[in-house]
């Protein structure tokens, strides 16, 4: 794992991806789009804002159920992918760095969506905190994970690069369990469920695939 990736190694990574990103075998993807769906939040008529959206395979289904979407991404290649895929009027792509403010007003959204995007930042606190910035009182959190055990038995983001026909592997950085929660608790959340998945056919010590963790902000109270 890199130690200080910066946003240009990133992005460009996903950029080299973004043209096999939907077609290549990928189990913790295809796992994490089942834990959104099976999870049941609640998204009719909501505004979401869903960081890191990728090439819009989780975009499209919210935006089949909820009021508004904005999908955020820093890679201009998985935009160009979403955007082909997402005709909605209810979505709105956004090319942006989620470690600096995001282009949402305070208190303007009902629930973020954070999937597999977090490895890939050094101080997740900022992200808890921008987050219950854009969120209302009593909004929601969702965010599902490559589990750190994965994680510290190598697992990490990765592809054959089209043009060398080379693994890469993207720059990603190990957060705990107690990372996540903790991050959330002191930027004024409350623990919903805590989830830790793993593939079907997988025993039952077996690590587990990814970490899905929803959280709720809580209302502020009558002074």
């Amino acid at each position: 794992m890199s130690t200080s990736p910066s946003k240009p190694e990133i992005a460009t990574a996903y950029d080299r991806w973004s043209a096999t990103y939907d077609n290549d075998p990928n189990r913790t993807r295809e796992l994490s789009a089942a834990v959104l769906r099976e999870r049941g939040l609640a998204l009719a008529g909501r505004d979401v804002i869903e960081i890191g959206c990728g090439t819009g395979l989780n975009t499209q289904w919210l935006a089949e159920r909820a009021g508004s979407v904005l999908a955020l991404d820093f890679s201009e290649g998985m935009l160009r992918q979403a955007r082909a895929r997402v005709g909605s009027p209810r979505v709105r792509f956004a090319q942006h760095d989620i470690r600096s403010p995001w282009p949402a007003a305070l208190g303007s959204s009902d629930v973020v969506i954070a999937m597999l995007v977090l490895e890939h930042i050094e101080h997740v606190d900022a992200i808890f905190a921008e987050a219950a910035r854009a969120l209302r009182p009593g909004g929601e959190l969702f965010l599902c994970e490559l589990h750190p055990m994965r994680q510290m038995r190598g697992g990490q983001a990765n592809f054959v690069n089209r043009a060398t026909g080379e693994p890469e592997r993207v720059p990603a950085f190990l957060h705990d369990v107690s990372e996540y929660v903790n991050a959330g608790l002191s930027s004024g959340y409350e623990l919903v469920h805590l989830g830790e998945w793993r593939d079907a056919e997988a025993a039952r010590n077996d690590p587990p695939r990814l970490l899905s963790v929803h959280l709720r902000l809580r209302a502020i109270s009558p002074s």
